[in-house]
């Protein structure tokens, strides 16, 4: 009897041994891991964060509690125009140490929206057509993509490029990642992009046309699969603002 408990007790230590070991061995992992964010980490952010802006430019530390709008106004210029020059997808979000650029005027973006508060209906833009081209519209009827792609070819001869990862939503990102350009401000003639449930969209948000800039600053959409008919063309009225972009 005396035999089986010294083998217990020396079953017992050796385990416990190596629970301590391990317990040791957990706690080394964690505090190298800390210690690698704490070296690394901000720097890594950091270099996230900046960006390169121009040598007539002003660059702006994003703080704590900053917003675009915040920004923009003490910069002498508009949340849109800020968020286009710094090519911001979504200017309603930004960062704490991200690095804002503000145009050495105070005022002026990068040109693009020579057109923009047009009261016309001439369905044109006054800029050259992007080099990266769609060959065809291969979006499904009546999707409200099949149609902005199609109204867009035939206001300008284009198509959109993109055909994969290409929801309602992700055409701002696709943009971008075909030298498209994305406006804030309105854009007579441009594909106007919502964002999930902004101002109406469903859950993978809504394309269609800016076709008229009103005189009140809102914009005459047309569109499908919108509303009551989703396989007709109707019209209806968005305001500029958040989660709306104009592509062109």
């Amino acid at each position: 009897m005396q035999k089986y408990y010294q083998k217990a007790w020396q079953y017992c230590k050796q385990h416990r041994t190596t629970s301590i070991v391990a317990g040791h061995v957990v706690v080394l992992t964690v505090l190298a891991l800390a210690l690698l964010t704490t070296s690394f980490g901000g720097s890594m952010f950091s270099a996230f964060a900046a960006s390169s802006c121009g040598p007539n430019d002003k660059t702006y530390v994003v703080k704590s509690g900053d917003t675009l709008s915040q920004i923009a106004g003490q910069a002498g210029t508009t949340y849109s125009k800020l968020a286009d020059y710094n090519k911001l997808s979504d200017p309603n979000v930004i960062y704490i140490d991200q690095h804002i650029c503000i145009p050495g005027n105070g005022a002026s973006s990068n040109g693009d929206n020579s057109n923009s508060g047009s009261t016309t209906n001439t369905g044109t833009i006054g800029y050259t057509a992007p080099v990266v081209k769609g060959t065809g519209n291969y979006f499904a009827f009546p999707q409200c993509t099949w149609w902005a792609n199609k109204r867009y070819h035939e206001l300008h001869g284009v198509y959109v490029p993109w055909t994969t990862n290409s929801n309602a939503y992700q055409w701002v990102d696709r943009a971008h990642d075909n030298g498209w350009r994305v406006s804030y401000t309105p854009v007579q003639g441009a594909v106007i992009v919502l964002q999930p449930y902004v101002q109406g969209a469903g859950g993978l948000g809504h394309v269609g046309i800016a076709e008229k800039i009103n005189a009140d600053g809102t914009v005459s959409v047309s569109n499908t699969n919108w509303g009551a008919n989703p396989t007709s063309v109707t019209y209806t009225t968005i305001t500029p603002g958040s989660g709306v972009a104009f592509v062109y």
